[in-house]
């Protein structure tokens, strides 16, 4: 079986984990935190990063985008590409947009000043950079909720990996008190269609270590 190495505020760990789950493929967790610089995960990836899939031919796999298109390639159930050269195209811009630019401008940010310098650093967090990736989160939002008043999903009439990766980065804001829906009526019933998934309703009760998440968090109805 395979195992898949990560931990619980990962957005790209999560962004796995609800593919394959969509796709019915068994994995077991591992905890790993890239700021330990184990043995263990260096030895699986010499970048030290999560996520890492390894347990089965070929393996490990690294990368989320290299993990989930190897299981799009691999296993036809629940395809999250899209048919046809266009679709395709289409899923992939928007995954790259959620998986770098959302991260980089607004879950890194809230990772670092909320979850790494709380539990890792000991450290309070820079109002400045909160105000910034604050802002940058509902710059995200209102491209998400511009791309449903045109769609079903995110890339078009079905869900998608494009989907997956947006609520990856934004589930994790959400953990880290960082997301609100005022204005975002889309937007807000597209999160709850899928957070109602059940591959995504496994990991709503995962916990990071000396974080609580805000009470609406693991609810469907919010």
């Amino acid at each position: 079986m395979w195992t898949l190495y990560q931990f619980p505020l990962c957005p790209f760990s999560r962004k796995v984990r609800i593919a394959l789950a969509e796709k019915n493929v068994d994995f077991a967790l591992e905890l790993e935190y890239p700021w330990a610089r184990s043995d263990r995960l260096l030895g699986l990836n010499q970048a030290g990063q999560t996520p890492v899939l390894a347990g089965e031919k070929p393996g490990p796999l690294v990368h989320s985008q290299a993990i989930c298109e190897y299981f799009e390639e691999t296993v036809e159930k629940a395809p999250l590409l899209g048919s046809g050269s266009a679709a395709r195209a289409e899923v992939r811009r928007l995954t790259a947009w959620f998986d770098e630019k959302c991260y980089a401008e607004a879950t890194n940010p809230l990772l670092l000043e909320r979850m790494y310098k709380r539990v890792v650093l000991r450290q309070p967090p820079e109002a400045r950079t909160l105000r910034a990736a604050s802002q940058a989160v509902a710059l995200h939002l209102d491209r998400i909720e511009a791309l449903l008043g045109e769609r079903r999903w995110l890339a078009g009439a079905t869900f998608s990996l494009a989907d997956v990766a947006a609520f990856a980065q934004l589930s994790v804001a959400d953990y880290l008190g960082g997301l609100g829906f005022s204005g975002y009526p889309d937007t807000k019933q597209w999160y709850s269609a899928v957070k109602s998934r059940p591959s995504v309703r496994r990991l709503l009760p995962d916990r990071m270590e000396g974080l609580v998440p805000p009470p609406h968090y693991d609810k469907l109805d919010f």
